[in-house]
């Protein structure tokens, strides 16, 4: 039963990864880009960078979106019928 659990959270940590690795590196991406504009053109605003990385946040889960609901999915019908396996 531990190797159960033990195994169920890898899952659940490595799904978090799949779904969250995009969308930061996407800000990361955008906040690089906005800082050297930044640097180069010397504008000192701090609130400059979050428009641009709201907006490619936004269109980063609209295009994946559908891939990680998928994902979930998946993952959700593999956790109950795994445990309807060791429980029922």
């Amino acid at each position: 039963m531990d190797a159960y659990l033990i195994d169920i959270a890898t899952q659940g940590l490595y799904l978090v990864l799949i779904l969250s690795g995009p969308p930061i590196c996407v800000a990361l991406v955008v906040g690089l880009c906005v800082s050297i504009v930044q640097a180069t053109t010397q504008i000192q605003e701090q609130t400059l960078t979050f428009v641009p990385k709201l907006v490619a946040i936004i269109l980063v889960l609209a295009f994946l979106g559908p891939i990680g609901t998928l994902h979930m999915i998946d993952f959700t019908q593999k956790l109950f019928s795994t445990f309807y396996k060791h429980v029922g």
